[in-house]
């Protein structure tokens, strides 16, 4: 594994909503650059930047135009190699978005490959041989667009209709138009997106976030072909970049990091159950005493002994998808879902504003081809001053409108308060660089994760640290039978500290205890 994903602790930024430096109402590359240091201080050391390239913004960025410029709105290509320079001189990492299944529709391959004449381009996007083929019931096609150029055929998309399908070929031909995977074509493609992140790790970047990574070639039911694909991406980074880390999201770690990915995101969609944490009706980290932890820990178990070591599996605070997670959850309740997040194997992921429980806003017009995702998406919240000192635009002008609650939470008030989810973020990061247990590649048992029960009690080990971790979401006491174990101290507690005696724990409500162990 990458050695310096094993201590990273990650700062999700999502640019346009981050920090306006010169009054246009969009975040930029030096807004972060002035933040950079906040972010060290709450404990993260490594950010992970959604698409920031030359893009119309249909789909806030995932359609990109040119792969090798950033967008004016965040500044030029000058301007992030300073973000990674800065980056770097304080020791932290930062990872870019790579978009590798489609462009946009303005993107110049695409232009060229409408075109009726053949040329270079004409196969590096799935066109079907006339306009009234359609492309229904293949696997990673959502669609289809048609009657938009000169050229006969229909184009796959791979979401939006704005987003053409590269072509990586097919693992199964069943139409005369599909390319298999070793054609000229899929591997004009592939080396094309070489080029792509060769040009960004020499910039400085120190490895990708992958988008889609699971949906390049097509007709692959078992994922092998994509699979294979990746394990030859992953040898060209080993031979010219071995530092640099990949990360797939794809959902499905068995795959992913078979590879070559060096960590898969468990998200809301796949067969994870990573919703019953935090987001489902009954969170199993809300004090009601709903939840139902059991099916999320048995997929766990079943990825981590599928994978074997080939990798990590992360489990994120949330992101730029899905709802945040203070939709769910009270700030005193995602005190224990940190607890949880910042004390499992993988390296952590923190949307920005999860932090300091940024809400979810509700009823927001679609910005971007957000939809139901932008309420997500609204700028950080730093302080009372204008627009919670995100920008010095009119409020009419910001990328999306801000939380306009008085009592809406920010990083100067949470830093100000001792007993603030910021603090106990800071807290739990702190911890997790201190006990190499904690750390990405410690390994997890899980003790107690009985099906509608509490508490949740698990076990990380390394070779000089063993760790205890009881956590009950609770509002009532909880108590199980673990076994025997030596305790040396308490290292972290929230609420009233977990009692252990006889093989038993008890577990006050709402409370996480952290116990140090001796290691046999």
């Amino acid at each position: 594994m990458n050695t310096w994903l094993n201590t990273a602790v990650f700062y999700e930024i999502y640019p346009q909503s981050f920090q306006d430096s010169n009054g246009d109402g969009i975040g930029d590359f030096q807004g972060i650059i002035r933040r950079l240091d906040y972010i060290k201080e709450l404990g993260c050391n490594a950010l992970w930047l959604n698409p920031c390239f030359v893009s119309p913004f249909s789909d806030a960025g995932y359609d990109i135009a040119d792969y090798f410029c950033v967008a004016p709105r965040y500044g030029t290509n000058a301007d992030i190699k300073e973000l990674f320079d800065e980056v770097h001189k304080r020791n932290m990492h930062i990872i870019l978005d790579l978009v590798p299944g489609h462009t946009s529709i303005e993107h110049p391959w695409f232009k060229e490959s409408m075109k009726a004449e053949i040329n270079e381009y004409s196969g590096r996007y799935i066109w079907t041989d006339s306009i009234w083929d359609n492309m229904s019931d293949i696997k990673n096609i959502t669609g289809c667009i048609r009657g938009i150029s000169s050229r006969d055929g229909s184009c796959a998309i791979n979401f939006f209709s704005s987003q053409p399908a590269l072509n990586y070929g097919f693992a199964r031909i069943d139409q005369p138009w599909q390319k298999s995977v070793d054609s000229p074509e899929a591997v004009a493609t592939k080396e094309a997106m070489k080029d792509v992140i060769r040009f960004w790790l020499t910039m400085g970047c120190d490895g990708f976030r992958v988008d889609m990574a699971g949906s390049l070639v097509k007709n692959d039911e078992e994922s092998l072909a994509t699979i294979a694909l990746w394990q030859e991406i992953r040898l060209f980074l080993d031979t010219e970049f071995p530092d640099a880390v990949m990360i797939s999201e794809w959902g499905e770690p068995d795959k992913s990091l078979s590879g070559g990915f060096h960590m898969d995101f468990l998200l809301h969609f796949g067969p994870s159950h990573y919703l019953d944490l935090f987001r489902n009706e009954n969170p199993y980290f809300s004090k009601e005493g709903k939840g139902d932890i059991s099916q999320f820990v048995d997929h766990y178990k079943k990825y981590n002994s599928l994978t074997n070591g080939k990798g990590l599996i992360c489990i994120p605070s949330g992101n730029h998808d899905m709802d945040r997670m203070a939709r769910s959850l009270s700030q005193e309740e995602m005190k224990l879902a940190f607890a949880f997040l910042l004390s499992m194997p993988g390296a952590p992921f923190i949307y920005y504003g999860d932090e300091i429980g940024m809400r979810y806003i509700e009823n927001l017009v679609s910005v971007e081809g957000g939809y139901g995702r932008t309420g997500s998406r609204s700028p950080m919240q730093w302080d009372n001053g204008v627009n919670a000192g995100f920008s010095a635009a009119p409020k009419d002008k910001l990328y999306i409108m801000q939380d306009e609650s008085p009592n809406r939470p920010t990083v100067k008030a949470q830093m100000e308060a001792k007993d603030s989810l910021w603090q106990e973020v800071k807290k739990l990061i702190s911890i997790r660089q201190a006990e190499s247990a904690l750390q990405a590649d410690g390994t997890i048992k899980f003790i107690y994760a009985k099906e509608n029960a509490y508490p949740l009690v698990y076990t990380r080990s390394s070779a000089d640290s063993c760790i205890l971790i009881v956590l009950n979401p609770s509002g009532q006491t909880a108590v199980c039978h673990i076994g025997t174990y030596t305790i040396e101290n308490i290292i972290y507690s929230f609420g009233e500290k977990a009692q252990f005696e006889n093989g038993s724990v008890t577990a006050p409500a709402c409370s996480g205890t952290f116990f140090k162990l001796e290691c046999r």
